[in-house]
């Protein structure tokens, strides 16, 4: 087996092709003068893991070239961060399925499949190819069991990723709740967790993605008027679009967390084992 990444994702290639003893192929990128995207990626053989999250459309362009680059070896996908699954509604005439769109284009050329936590399963129905999802929650709670949490209460940012954070708590036995939104008049609004208490509790709102980070940064400012002794923030791919980290510190979050399916400076746990145990058990 050889690995090979887009740019986007080599971080993670090179700690999936070191786990397990697998070669990195090397690539080179650049651009036309017209910024037309190219790549030239070395000898891949009979297999190949090609490893690349969607992130922006440069990503997906890149990812559709190199599948391309490797045709002949027989492909696994790994999409760690799997951009456009949060489209897979037509709520309107004239709008793309746009799930579907990416899922089939990424579909062509390989064999299989892997996403890790896609927003919604249902998604992968979209792919020509068998597709699976591997989820990272049981890795997240291992992690902060070492940062030294002792008892927090754990947190979903909403009802819709309750089941993520049970994953995440029940390596520990901890206490998971999810937040609740209460309408007190037209221009007032409550984030409170609906059974339990956050007063004297170090608290970790977990969810899938940190996108913009306003509904956690409000849940935080709230959840210290409540008495919480610390809030931190962990998830699998943190987008922090339009500033959302440093609108998360300033709001006095202590901590935020991500993995390295989006390469950021706080990613502090992998990807790569879940992906390397999904490749060996399917």
């Amino acid at each position: 087996m050889k690995v090979i990444s887009t740019e986007y994702s080599q971080i993670l290639a090179s700690r999936l092709a070191g786990a397990n003893g697998w070669d990195l192929a090397d690539v080179r990128f650049s651009r036309f003068p017209d910024g037309e995207l190219y790549l030239k990626a070395g000898e891949v053989g009979k297999e190949v893991l090609v490893v690349g999250s969607v992130t922006d459309s440069d990503a997906l362009v890149q990812l559709i070239l190199l599948i391309d680059a490797c045709q002949g070896a027989d492909i696994t996908l790994v999409l760690p961060y799997l951009g456009y699954a949060r489209q897979d509604k037509q709520f309107s005439a004239g709008e793309p399925l746009s799930a579907r769109a990416v899922a089939g284009v990424l579909s062509r050329g390989v064999s299989r499949a892997f996403v890790v936590n896609v927003h919604d399963p249902a998604v992968l129905r979209f792919f020509d190819v068998p597709a699976y999802t591997l989820s990272l929650a049981p890795d997240i709670g291992a992690f902060l069991k070492g940062t030294g949490c002792d008892d927090p209460l754990i947190l979903a940012p909403d009802d819709g990723a309750a089941r993520f954070a049970s994953a995440v708590a029940g390596v520990n036995g901890w206490d998971v709740d999810h937040l609740e939104k209460t309408r007190l008049s037209s221009e007032e609004v409550s984030i409170s967790p609906k059974n339990l208490c956050a007063e004297d509790r170090d608290v970790v709102i977990v969810d899938d993605i940190i996108s913009t980070g306003g509904t956690l940064a409000t849940a935080a400012r709230l959840l210290y008027g409540q008495g919480a002794r610390s809030v931190s923030a962990a998830c699998v791919h943190g987008v922090f679009a339009g500033g959302a980290y440093a609108h998360l510190i300033s709001s006095g979050v202590r901590q935020v967390y991500c993995s390295d399916t989006i390469e950021r400076g706080c990613s502090v746990y992998s990807a790569a084992g879940i992906i390397s145990d999904g490749i060996t058990q399917c």
